[in-house]
């Protein structure tokens, strides 16, 4: 069975964090580690609440100024502060963008319900996706597998018909147990090597 569609994650794989020093500045700062504030941002109860749609990416980071006491002023500077270090690779996109129209291409993310905004206002990356699935808007996460079906149903394939990228081996084990062929991200040359070697684009 010949692949049809190629499935990629946004943060950790489109989006890196190419400059650790601001945030790491900005967690000596506030008085505690870096790994301690990334757990906050992102593995926090709130976190996982907003990765699933419970509550809004609003409410999400009102109860991480609340945790961390700050006022209003003082902890905008902090969200700026944590994703300055933050760059999208265009190279890596303008790839994606040639895999079309021969093969259908999906973004699955892992992320808070003003992901699809961002998409379109800030990184403008959405028109290299056939879909778009976020986290947040159906409600499941990865590795749950019920977010992969959904992204296949979306695009019209069955598993072993899709390519899957994530930088997070527990997800890119979660694809592999439905049958998908999944890459562990380590860098944009080996993905790109790997899938073109699957596609038999060489």
């Amino acid at each position: 069975m010949s692949f049809i569609a190629v499935i990629f994650d946004l943060g950790g794989v489109l989006v890196r964090t190419q400059e650790h020093k601001p945030r790491q500045r900005l967690a000596s700062r506030l008085g505690m580690s870096n790994s301690a504030l990334n757990d906050l941002i992102f593995e926090s109860d709130s976190a996982q609440m907003a990765t699933r749609g419970l509550i809004t990416t609003k409410d999400h980071w009102e109860s991480i100024r609340a945790s961390l006491g700050l006022s209003g002023d003082e902890f905008y500077l902090v969200k700026k502060d944590f994703w300055s270090g933050d760059v999208l690779d265009l190279f890596l996109v303008d790839y994606i963008r040639s895999l079309r129209p021969q093969y259908k291409t999906a973004l699955l993310s892992n992320a808070w319900d003003n992901l699809r905004q961002v998409l379109q206002d800030h990184l403008r990356i959405q028109d290299a996706f056939d879909e778009i699935v976020i986290s947040a808007e159906v409600g499941v996460a990865k590795p749950d597998s019920r977010i992969y079906q959904i992204t296949l149903e979306r695009l019209g394939v069955d598993p072993p018909e899709a390519i899957f990228v994530d930088d997070f081996l527990e997800n890119v084990e979660a694809a592999r147990q439905l049958g998908i062929h999944a890459i562990h991200f380590q860098n944009p040359t080996q993905v790109m090597a790997e899938i073109d070697t699957a596609l038999g684009r060489e």
